[in-house]
């Protein structure tokens, strides 16, 4: 006589999830097989958001169950189904195993899911399990393919657009829909309506940006089109604007930046000096020069121009953190005179919009596309490449992968390619986009992805009111809490990760096919111990979650007034300071089409994503055992606490720093 199992079934919730073909299902344990079983209910079965129940009838008891074969049949037109999970009751009530799928089927296709419990390769021993294992990662490796966009920056998936990656990888229908059309809605609001007749022109005057201020905004924004004039709102930028690691400390001024002491001393309370306040680290630095010698874009047939500022800064006891002098190139002499807040008026403005100027292709190139979207695609191919869906390696990284290979394909055509909107307005766009990329990869360091080390480094662990320091390491600690209570779940030993060949194949894709040419990276081709892997994967979580918001999601609040942080500059810097007129200011900052792209594009990539997954939210449940799933609650629960305290501390204030508030942090890089 036949026995029942109970099989639960259940079909994605994004638009299109559901399926009209036929699914059938069969079940494979240690002691046979059930019969191949068409899932079919009264009405109809795997519609968006289903939760189908249905009896699997086999021929004797299977024992230990191994696998679940779900095969999808078309039955008149193809109709791709996602599955997110199935759920097997074995007879007589025993508890339910959940096999979760996460994939999509399409075509007449037969996969194989595996039950949740993360497993090493050494916890199998079952020749099925083994040989389940060995497939899915040939078949990976098929799929995702490691490709050289332009030498000389990390490798990334092999696909020349969006449209090339698989599906389990794409965007859902709805985010989809939202991107395209989300930037088509900020480029019309800003181009096609009061300002179409004045493409191509300059502005008259600085009030005159207002004019694209009418709807699109935010309080940051206003409040800086306010105040981004002022010293001390330029220092809080430094610190807490969209590139907050730019600062470093000045233990002795660069021979190519000759700041007198009596230059500064304006700035300085009367009973110190420049040399004391140095001594005392109250001095700090911006050095742009890796900007020095990029090729400028020609936009419009006219050419743009760049420079490469140094900023001194001090770091007041009353006024907190102020510019006190500002050189525009890495050579000094009469071309480039030093910018001091007691010039003329117009002539310090200027100069710190060239600073900004700076700022806005440091922070947009590489501390955003660099150092967070290209860092952590090669975690993503190397993942998808190496680690099989049961690894628990793999069920701690998947979620903080999701969508950042479609939103980096979108990136290198849309953004940053030969006729992308970069070419468009940025003062990089073209041949400097990629010779910047190229050289900030040749200085990147494993180290600097740390944010104890990066503050350490550049001697800045004690600069007060810098917030993103002080929050970004609490989610860095609860971060590698949360890894490191996972990982001992799984790894025992420090034994237990070097005899892992799944683990040790996937660090060398990561450092011999992702971050090629770096023979300074100083990450090991190979893992040692427990504390390395906790490490590396709390740096991967980190940067694709807090770093990257930290990076890209006030873009819009800094950028949006655009003489604040100007995209392009149509003039070449000052070399005069008494020279400097408000009809020079206007003729070098971005003209009303500029402009108008540059708060299109990063009120587009700035705001808030309407399917965004905070930070410790999973909305698949790759883990299904219970100790695992008490890790996670504990995460949530320290990141509820940050919540608090952030909340607590930056309430009242005028400009509150909420970038790395825990619900605004997404769960993976998706934009």
């Amino acid at each position: 006589m036949d026995v029942l199992y109970t099989v639960t079934v259940a079909t994605g919730t994004a638009e299109y999830s559901g399926t009209n073909n036929s699914i059938y299902v069969t079940l494979v344990g240690e002691m046979g097989e059930s019969e191949r079983t068409l899932l079919d209910n009264p009405g109809l079965d795997f519609r968006r958001g289903a939760v189908d129940q249905y009896k699997v009838a086999s021929p004797s008891l299977l024992g230990s169950l191994l696998l679940v074969r779900l095969e999808k049949q078309r039955y008149w037109v193809e109709d791709n189904w996602y599955c997110r999970y199935v759920s097997v009751e074995p007879p007589g009530g025993d508890k339910s195993h959940t096999f979760p799928c996460y994939r999509w089927l399409i075509g007449d296709v037969k996969v194989e899911i595996r039950e949740g419990t993360a497993r090493r390769p050494g916890d199998d021993s079952v020749p099925q399990l083994l040989a389940h294992r060995q497939t899915e990662l040939e078949e990976r490796q098929k799929t995702y393919r490691w490709a050289t966009w332009a030498p000389g920056i990390p490798r990334c998936i092999d696909a020349k657009t969006e449209a090339d990656l698989p599906q389990d990888v794409r965007f859902d229908n709805e985010k989809r829909s939202d991107f395209e059309h989300s930037l088509q809605y900020a480029l019309l609001e800003l181009s096609l309506k009061k300002l179409a007749i004045m493409f191509g022109k300059s502005w008259n005057d600085l009030e005159d940006f207002k004019r694209i201020f009418w709807k699109l905004r935010s309080p940051v924004s206003e409040y800086c089109m306010e105040h981004w004039k002022e010293d001390w709102f330029f220092g809080y930028q430094c610190l807490n604007g969209s590139n907050p690691r730019m600062i470093q400390r000045c233990r002795k001024l660069p021979g190519n930046f000759p700041v007198m002491a009596d230059m500064v001393q304006s700035s300085l309370p009367h009973q110190t000096t420049l040399n004391k306040e140095m001594e005392a680290g109250n001095i700090f630095l911006l050095d742009y020069a890796i900007m020095d010698g990029i090729p400028s874009n020609t936009i419009g047939g006219k050419s743009q121009y760049i420079t490469a500022p140094l900023c001194l800064l001090y770091q007041h006891p009353d006024a907190g953190l102020i510019p006190v002098a500002i050189q525009l190139g890495q050579t000094p002499g009469s071309a480039a005179p030093i910018f001091l807040p007691r010039d003329q008026p117009l002539a310090w403005l200027l100069a710190k919009m060239w600073v900004r100027h700076s700022e806005f292709q440091v922070f947009q190139l590489l501390s955003h596309l660099l150092r967070t979207h290209l860092v952590v695609e090669v975690f993503c191919v190397a993942t998808l490449r190496q680690l099989p869906a049961v690894h628990p390696v793999y069920k701690i990284l998947v979620p903080h992968l999701r969508y950042t290979l479609e939103i980096n394909c979108r990136g290198r055509t849309q953004l940053i390619s030969a006729n992308g909107i970069f070419k468009r307005v940025v003062s990089t766009g073209g041949d400097g986009i990629l010779i910047l990329a190229q050289r900030e990869y040749k200085m990147l360091t494993y180290r600097s992805l740390q944010p104890y080390y990066d503050f350490a480094d550049r001697g800045v662990s004690q600069l007060p009111k810098y917030y993103y320091r002080e929050h970004g390491l609490m989610l860095w600690d609860a971060i590698h809490s949360f890894v490191s209570d996972m990982i001992s779940l799984f790894y025992q030993s420090d034994r237990d990760v070097q005899r892992d060949l799944e683990l040790q194949a996937w660090i060398r894709d990561i450092t011999q096919e992702g971050f090629t040419e770096l023979p300074n990276f100083g990450l090991d081709g190979e893992l040692g111990t427990r504390e390395e892997l906790c490490t590396l994967l709390a740096v991967a979580i980190f940067t694709s979650t807090a770093q990257h918001a930290a990076t890209n999601n006030g873009q819009f609040d800094w950028c949006a007034w655009v003489p604040n942080t100007p995209c392009t500059m149509r003039q070449p810097p000052p070399t005069d300071k008494d020279a400097v007129t408000m009809e020079m200011i206007m003729a070098t900052l971005p003209d009303v089409s500029q402009s108008c792209v540059q708060m299109a594009i990063t009120w587009h990539l700035g705001r808030a994503q309407p399917d965004a997954v905070p930070l410790g939210h999973y909305t698949e449940e790759h883990f299904t055992e219970g100790r695992a799933q008490e890790v996670i609650e504990r995460f949530r629960k320290e990141l509820k606490g940050i919540e608090g305290h952030i909340l607590s501390q930056t309430e009242g204030q005028e400009l509150r720093y909420l970038y790395l508030l825990p619900s605004r942090v997404e769960n993976s890089i998706t934009i």
